[in-house]
């Protein structure tokens, strides 16, 4: 009896063993395709990017039939949008720019729709308050969630605002501030302005710059307020693969992390999100060696890095002053809106 219930327990363990190594093969096949769009142009997909990393959080039970068919829809209600109305602008970007307001309408604003002679109101997405971070569960910070619920966050609606505008031929930049991630475009008229989804407005870069926990070397050094490319964009979404590997398996011993963080930073070196990470990463590990003096060693090493994440500009932000300056902007939006962009107004 004794033996049998040890190789029920065997089997047992065996079983879940395969299963967590095939879900760890999930984040693999994640990185390895992200890791070919950082590698080459021609395989920069920043939706697929986005949903490889969801899909190997959700053990491959990501509904892409669902986030696929929104998308598209959402395609071609900004069509419909671009076709009914125009924009007060006439720069020779005219096409781009009211395209980009397609974008923010659909994300932003109450849209009649008109489907075989029958009005219906579109609803806008809005800001979910709960779990901002995504602390209790990072699916909060997933696109396909926002798909699913029209409720997001500072993470999952830029990223959706690059996808739709990406679908319909477009490029948008995303762009990081303290915990906070944003769009900023540039057009003849107005030259850099900054898009902001949660609060539904064109801000100045005073708004950053009140938050308090901007210093200038981190705009000098592009830790904030860069107008990301494509390939610092991927970077955002290898760290998103690792914070997500990280809580699935908590007891991992940092090698596919170090992977990601490393790359991230090949992408676009001063990414403070990548570079705290790694220094996090490398705590634990050197935390682990039983040899004092290798140890000391590599403890030396490990202060560099934070004297090196702290000299790019980066201040760590608590995230209740985060939330109170998010709401600051809605409630103090005359001191903060870009008073010329009042040109994105439909007629």
């Amino acid at each position: 009896m004794t033996k049998n219930i040890f190789l029920i327990l065997l089997l047992l363990f065996s079983k879940f063993c395969v299963i967590a190594q095939n879900k760890e093969i999930l984040f693999e096949e994640s990185y390895t395709l992200l890791n070919s769009m950082s590698d080459n142009e021609s395989n920069y997909n920043f939706k697929k990017a986005v949903f490889s990393v969801e899909n190997a959080y959700l053990d491959d039970n990501l509904d892409t039939t669902f986030v696929y068919k929104q998308i598209k829809l959402l395609h071609g209600l900004s069509t419909a949008i671009i076709n009914s109305k125009t924009l007060n602008y006439v720069e020779r970007d005219k096409d781009i720019v009211n395209k980009r307001a397609s974008i923010f309408s659909i994300l932003c604003d109450t849209i009649p729709v008109d489907v075989n002679g029958k009005m219906y109101k579109y609803e806008p997405f809005g800001y979910d308050f709960n779990d901002v971070f995504g602390h209790k569960m990072p699916e909060n910070l997933f696109v396909s969630k926002l798909l699913s619920t029209h409720k997001g966050n500072c993470h999952s609606m830029p990223y959706l605002y690059k996808i739709l505008c990406e679908e319909i031929g477009i490029d948008a930049n995303l762009a990081l501030a303290p915990n906070h991630i944003y769009i900023k475009h540039r057009s003849i008229k107005d030259g850099w302005y900054n898009t902001e989804l949660t609060s539904r407005i064109f801000p100045i870069d005073a708004w950053i710059m009140a938050s308090g926990f901007v210093h200038i070397d981190a705009i000098t050094n592009g830790v904030y307020m860069k107008a990301l490319g494509n390939k610092e964009s991927i970077a955002l979404v290898l760290i998103d693969l690792a914070n997500n590997y990280n809580t699935k398996f908590p007891k991992n011993d940092g090698a596919f992390i170090l992977k990601c963080c490393e790359n991230a930073i090949k992408l676009y070196p001063n990414f403070a999100s990548a570079l705290i990470l790694r220094a996090e990463t490398h705590y634990k590990q050197i935390g682990k060696i039983q040899d004092k003096v290798k140890q000391d060693s590599l403890f030396k090493d490990l202060q560099k890095e934070y004297e090196h994440i702290h000299q790019i500009g980066y201040r760590n932000m608590p995230e209740d002053m985060y939330l109170n300056w998010l709401v600051s902007l809605k409630e103090e939006r005359s001191k903060f809106e870009n008073k010329k962009l009042n040109t994105f107004n439909k007629n």
